[in-house]
């Protein structure tokens, strides 16, 4: 077979934008992983539903290949997907059913039952620790936390090498911040880390909050922006001084940092990290590093006496430095090891 791989790639999401009404934080670093896989020398099918085009109306076809049948694969990697009740656990056809825990059954059952080397990486955590899968000889489970559960591997949400070597911290820190505080992403699980770190600043700072936050009435002065088109993304970045990095306990708990350090660095917006979450120094300078909601609003203002300075360029530096651990080139050294473990000679 020599150096190719043809990896079967499952995941429910998107490549390019997408719609606005569904979350899918893949969308900042899928593409990026999976162009890489493919310089690196390796095929990839894709093996859930086309949602860019079924859904978004882009046609991403002459770049990539899907597949809805079983294609011969050497690999399969899943973005684990688990029962969420009311959407993919119920009968297909119905209003509102989506099709990714049956279609992922069926790839499991058709593939990892068969003896396929099987990656599969748990970006939500949700793979119960004594789950049959992880006793599996030819399954890999994968985790994007420092501090992964005993027996997996760590595969980190990858940043492209270039985007990072050529992000200048001078420029970033010279752009115009007209909001203090703004916050990105969707509630779930987040409304104790909201509480304590963002709330308490919300109510001296201008700010927003982007995303799809459902029960509010805890924080009737803060400011909802609804949805954000995942295009808009950066630009709001890009216009805010800093952020609050408000992780649910399982990736507090394990040093999960999710896609929102890279998107918020990359843009030049500055990411306050709660002193709770695990290795917290791995992600930020200590410079940004906030214990209570209090604290928040008091560096917050110490930022604002500083945006725009020398000292505001080399906070972005040491942030962009941090960002080393999501490496592409990282995260495919992760892949290809896996890969050749489970017999296939991987490209170097």
């Amino acid at each position: 077979m020599g150096n190719k791989v043809l990896i079967g790639y499952s995941f429910w999401g998107f490549l390019g934008s997408g719609i606005r009404e569904t979350p899918d934080g893949g969308r900042s670093h899928r593409r990026t992983l999976i162009d890489g896989l493919r310089a690196s020398g390796h095929e990839v099918v894709f093996v859930q539903a086309n949602r860019d085009l079924n859904e978004a109306g882009h046609d991403l076809t002459d770049t990539y290949q899907w597949d809805h049948g079983l294609p011969t694969i050497d690999a399969l990697l899943l973005e684990w997907r688990w029962p969420i009740p009311g959407r993919n656990t119920t009968v297909c056809g119905t209003t509102g059913h989506t099709c990714d825990l049956h279609r992922q059954r069926h790839l499991l059952a058709h593939y990892t039952a068969a003896g396929t080397p099987t990656l599969l990486w748990d970006k939500d955590r949700q793979l119960p620790a004594g789950h049959r899968l992880r006793a599996m000889d030819n399954v890999t489970v994968c985790e994007a936390a420092l501090h992964p559960t005993p027996g997996a591997v760590r595969l980190l949400f990858p940043v492209d090498d270039h985007t990072l070597d050529t992000a200048d911290p001078d420029a970033l820190a010279r752009l115009p911040r007209t909001l203090p505080l703004v916050y990105i992403g969707n509630q779930y699980d987040r409304d104790e880390a909201f509480d304590q770190y963002f709330a308490p600043a919300a109510r001296t700072n201008e700010h927003a909050v982007a995303g799809k936050w459902t029960r509010t009435e805890r924080w009737p002065h803060v400011s909802y922006l609804g949805r954000l088109a995942f295009e808009h993304v950066d630009g709001l970045y890009r216009h805010a001084l800093t952020t609050v990095l408000l992780l649910p306990d399982r990736y507090r708990h394990t040093g999960q940092m999710t896609q929102r350090l890279a998107e918020a660095v990359l843009a030049g917006c500055l990411p306050l990290t709660p002193t709770t979450i695990r290795d917290a120094d791995r992600f930020t300078p200590p410079a940004l590093h906030v214990t209570d909601g209090d604290h928040t609003a008091r560096v917050i203002t110490e930022l604002r006496g500083i945006a725009g300075s020398d000292r505001h360029a080399d906070l972005l530096r040491d942030c962009l430095d941090r960002l080393d651990l999501f490496r592409l080139s990282r995260q495919l050294q992760v892949v290809n090891g896996v890969l050749a473990r489970t017999s296939y000679q991987c490209p170097a």
